[in-house]
Parts: C-alpha cells; structure tokens; sequence
C-alpha cells in the first residue's frame, strides 16, 4: 500500500505572525524559484535569484497582502513547500479592480500532482473575493501544460508577443491570459 500523502493549500496568514516561519517559507521559496529559473522556468529572471532577492520579494508580497492588495499562497506536501503563487493588483489607481497572477511556481517533484491547478484556483477564490474584476497572467508559449490548466480554469488569451523570450538562443512567444470574474 503506497503511503498517503497531505496536501495543504495556505494563505499568507501563515507566515505574518511568526517570524522564523517567513525565514523559513523565504528559504523554502528561494530553492523552488532558483531551481526553475536554472533549469529555463520563465519566472521573471534571467538568473536565478539569490536567497536575498526572494526574502525581499516575499517581504514586499507580505506587505500587499496587509492592504489587501495582494494574495500569497503556498502548498504543502507533508509539510514541505513544494509550490506557491501570488497575485497584486494594478498600482494604478484607474485599474485597481484588476489584478495579474506574477507568479505560480510548482516543485518539478510535485508537478502533475493538481498543485498549479490548486494554487491557481485558490488565487482565483481570493481575488474574487477581494473585488478584483479581471484577473491577468502571461506564460511562455512553449508552456503547453501550464496554458492547458489556465484555459481550464476559465483563463482567455487576450494577446501574445511573437518570440519575446529568450532563453540562451531559442525565442518563445509571450501568452497574455484573463479571466474576467465579473461574469462567473
């Protein structure tokens, strides 16, 4: 018998009081973005991160999601991080109803395990319910799997930049997604 394994999807709430627990999700974070950013994930850097640069984007994250500005979420498998995802709106005051998925980032141990879809589908819920009209995100034309589950959730492409990508010498296309939940 193959043994049972605990998933938890959790919000931010999880890490705001207690400081060795946001140490600790940092870390956590910064080994999963690094390993897809070195392995060619289009996360938003070229390079992978430092461990400096993640403490800092969570920090600023975290800070978001105090207003209400934002939702973080991570998943866990037996209590190890294996992915998470967020979402800010629009700084601009005219589009603060609107809001884009920056990142959703899944462990290539826990991948084809519904992590994404969880992750995705949880970001979708939170920014329902704090008002958000549209919701945005972008991925890389070559992402067949990750543009499938968006497309399943309800997401529509609105545009795309042909080869806009780079990674090394290969060129991918950019793919803008919405879902507008002002209808569902």
């Amino acid at each position: 018998m193959l043994p049972t394994m605990h998933t938890e999807i959790v919000d931010a709430a999880h890490l705001t009081g207690d400081p060795q627990a946001r140490q600790r999700f940092a870390r956590e974070a910064h080994q999963i973005l690094f390993g897809l950013v070195r392995d060619g994930a289009a996360l938003g850097w070229v390079d992978p991160p430092s461990e400096a640069e993640v403490a800092e984007l969570i920090d600023e994250i975290l800070s978001h999601v105090a207003v209400g500005d934002a939702s973080l979420r991570a998943a866990y498998v037996d209590d190890v991080l294996v992915g998470l995802g967020y979402w800010s709106r629009y700084a601009r005051p005219t589009h603060r109803p609107h809001a884009d998925i920056e990142k959703i980032a899944v462990s290539p141990s826990a991948q084809g395990m519904g992590i994404g879809r969880a992750l995705t589908a949880a970001l979708i819920d939170d920014a329902r319910a704090a008002g958000v009209e549209v919701l945005t995100l972008d991925a890389r034309g070559d992402n067949i799997a990750a543009l499938s589950l968006y497309e399943s959730l309800g997401f529509t492409e609105y545009g795309r930049l042909p080869r806009f990508v780079a990674f090394g010498e290969r060129r991918y296309d950019k793919v803008f997604l919405m879902i507008d939940l002002r209808s569902t």
